[in-house]
């Protein structure tokens, strides 16, 4: 049994932690830390302990790992903090302010034998996993270009956003995408940037075209907040085929609808009108296309992954220097904005 304590009482806990850390009879989790416990928050859970005594859930021996969902302006001092009191870390995206952070953190935990990962709950979305098993069927032959989309349609979002580079589309939601590259494709050789505030200077940025180049494939990584219709999820072109697949995940849309994993076997499963089309030509040059059924999505997998890291000592799935690079793309695609 791990259990875990969280800081931070607001969405990030309650909407894409708590559903899956309590979804799961190997973790427990015991208590929530904010700082304000009488303003409006989410409904409390029954059987969890709220508290607004940081140092009274620090100091608890139960305690193993301590979550941080809070601004990531302070993610570095809570981890820090955490660390200092002997427990273990999970990190909501993008982790850290910037690589130097990210770099220091991880040494710091390691010198004290402690494990600290981002929450990268998107290396589990359906789609995305959807995808690797159709690269991986070899129905496709040699892999030549990924497109990758993540559009909304919120205008009034960036209209009434001021720059930030830190709260920026590519920080709050490229952090997601990139870190699938990354996790899948490895390291790139090279990366070319477009990311924009298409409502000009001193206005959020609200739009990124990433493409990063390998030695026979690109992948390119695009969003936009003005997408009235939005683009594929994912596109997969091969040799001998092509694969599309228009809708995302759905984990989150039930997340919003408050339809959960807990007593829904159907949560976040795509139907068959959700199913990407593959069309190839197989060895005999005969033309098919056929639905794929999607993989199931679980963000729970990233509290797996945790525990097996901390408790039986396998290595992390997301990785130190996946984290890191992270952390360098998107300080280098946010150079320039202002």
């Amino acid at each position: 049994m791990l259990t875990l304590g969280y800081i931070g009482n607001g969405k990030s806990t309650n909407r894409y932690h708590l559903p899956f850390s309590m979804n799961r009879d190997h973790l427990k989790v015991k208590t929530i830390y904010a700082r304000t416990l009488t303003k409006a928050e989410w409904p409390r859970v029954p059987g969890i302990e709220y508290t607004d005594d940081l140092e009274s859930m620090m100091n608890d021996p139960e305690i193993q790992l301590i979550v941080v969902c809070t601004n990531t302006d302070s993610h570095y001092h809570y981890a820090k903090m955490a660390l200092d009191h002997g427990k273990h870390v999970l990190v909501e995206k993008p982790f850290m302010l910037t690589e130097e952070e990210a770099v220091s953190i991880f040494q710091y935990a390691k010198e004290r034998n402690l494990v600290i990962q981002c929450y990268q709950n998107r290396r589990y979305d359906s789609d995305f996993l959807t995808a690797q098993q159709v690269i991986e069927s070899g129905k496709l032959g040699d892999l030549l270009e990924v497109e990758m989309h993540f559009d909304y349609y919120r205008p009034e979002v960036p209209a009434s956003t001021p720059f930030s580079k830190y709260y920026s589309y590519l920080y709050g939601h490229g952090c997601h995408t990139i870190d699938q590259v990354l996790s899948y494709f490895g390291k790139p050789d090279t990366i070319h940037y477009d990311v924009r505030q298409l409502l000009g200077p001193q206005q959020m940025n609200d739009y990124f075209d990433l493409d990063f180049f390998y030695p026979s494939l690109k992948v390119s990584v695009k969003s936009s907040y003005f997408r009235l219709k939005e683009r594929p999820s994912f596109v997969l072109y091969g040799k001998k085929g092509v694969f599309v697949k228009h809708t995302k995940d759905r984990q989150e849309e039930h997340l919003k609808l408050f339809y959960l994993p807990e007593g829904h076997s159907d949560f976040g499963i795509d139907l068959p009108e959700h199913y990407g089309i593959l069309t190839y030509l197989d060895d005999e040059g005969k033309y098919h296309e056929e639905k794929v059924a999607s993989a199931k999505g679980d963000y729970a997998r990233v509290y797996d992954g945790i525990y097996d890291a901390i408790v039986l000592g396998k290595d992390k799935v997301i990785k130190d220097e996946e984290t890191i690079g992270v952390m360098q793309i998107l300080e280098q695609g946010m150079k320039g904005c202002r």
